[in-house]
């Protein structure tokens, strides 16, 4: 880690990656009014909310779990749009 250096960064494969599968969301009104959402490409990735605000932030955290367990099982991570997530087992 680069001493002064932010422990955040925004620009970070895996916000890219957030970032890229939210740009291919489907948004879709439900009969009683709420949301459902899912992305193309990425099986699985189902959310729902009551305002279409509540249901893309209910998507991004829906991603990011999809991408972790993904990560934590070996599992191949499809590439959106360029964006790529890609881990190195620690020897």
């Amino acid at each position: 880690m680069v001493p002064g250096a932010p422990l955040y960064n925004p620009e970070g494969m895996i916000t890219r990656y957030i970032e890229r599968a939210l740009e291919r969301a489907r948004y879709e009104l439900l009969a009683d009014g709420t949301f459902a959402a899912t992305v193309r490409g990425l099986r699985g990735v189902v959310a729902t909310g009551a305002t279409l605000e509540a249901c893309r932030r209910a998507l991004a955290e829906v991603i990011e779990e999809w991408l972790l367990v993904r990560v934590a099982r070996g599992l191949e991570v499809p590439s959106l749009d360029g964006a790529t997530v890609r881990v190195r087992r620690a020897s």
